[in-house]
């Protein structure tokens, strides 16, 4: 394994969401296989709160499809409920690890919050739908993991909980061969990296071709640029939402 900063953390950008606690089972991972701090981040929307200051807002039960009033002391409430429940995951991920851990809760808007939190050498985790199905929908990537895929100093990796992780071959463009942020070529990824088992050049491919070239994977990760992605989206807002693997972002 090659030589990583030592300032390198792995942060999981957690919520509540059987999504957010995938991607957080997964930062673990990754931070005990390159001996990183893993930090978690639990940001309270002050958009959602500033909202609920209004005699007329509602929400919504996603369940029930029935409307109530949003209401500022019940929303404090259930934040704080979260954050009892984020904690007890987050202890119940890392335990039996030697892992550096700590919960950071802030208040403020997510995207900008959580990228003022990150810095150039760290990884950032995202559950797939975890951002977005607070508000419907699975399908959708969502305008804040959209903009914090695009926007952060960092890697980004998008979990895919909807399939369990599986030993694969470790996807990229060709011509995009980085270094991954703990250190590791692809070369070395693909042979230590529990995730991945080989390497396969992809050729490069408008959004859709690679949507239909990945519909049956169910193993190993895409790896891909920011600058690639960022193609990706203007043909297919949703591409990524629908790539049924992890997608590792690189700068």
């Amino acid at each position: 394994m090659g030589e990583r900063s030592e300032a390198m953390r792995v942060l999981a950008l957690l919520d509540d969401s059987r999504q957010s606690q995938a991607a957080l089972v997964a930062a673990v991972a990754l931070a005990d296989e390159v001996s990183a701090e893993l930090v978690g981040l639990f940001i309270e929307d002050l958009d959602l709160l500033r909202c609920a200051a209004f005699p007329f807002s509602r929400e919504v039960g996603a369940s029930t499809g029935l409307a109530r009033p949003l209401e500022t002391a019940e929303l404090e409430a259930s934040l704080a409920r979260q954050v009892q429940r984020i904690t007890r995951s987050l202890d119940e991920a890392v335990a039996g690890r030697a892992l550096r851990h700590r919960l950071q809760v802030s208040r403020g808007q997510v995207v900008s919050e959580a990228l003022a939190e990150v810095g150039p050498g760290d990884v950032l985790v995202l559950g797939k739908a975890g951002l977005s199905s607070r508000w419907g929908g699975s399908s959708r990537l969502g305008s804040t993991s959209r903009r914090l895929v695009l926007e952060a100093p960092c890697t980004v990796i998008i979990w895919d909980e909807r399939h369990p992780p599986v030993p694969g071959p470790l996807r990229y463009i060709r011509g995009e061969a980085p270094t991954l942020p703990w250190g590791e070529t692809l070369a070395e990824a693909s042979r230590h990296h529990p995730l991945f088992r080989g390497r396969e050049e992809l050729a490069t491919m408008a959004a859709p071709d690679l949507e239909r070239f990945l519909a049956h994977a169910r193993s190993g990760a895409l790896v891909i640029s920011r600058q690639t992605l960022t193609r990706l989206f203007a043909e297919d807002p949703d591409v990524l939402a629908r790539l049924p693997v992890p997608v590792v972002v690189v700068p």
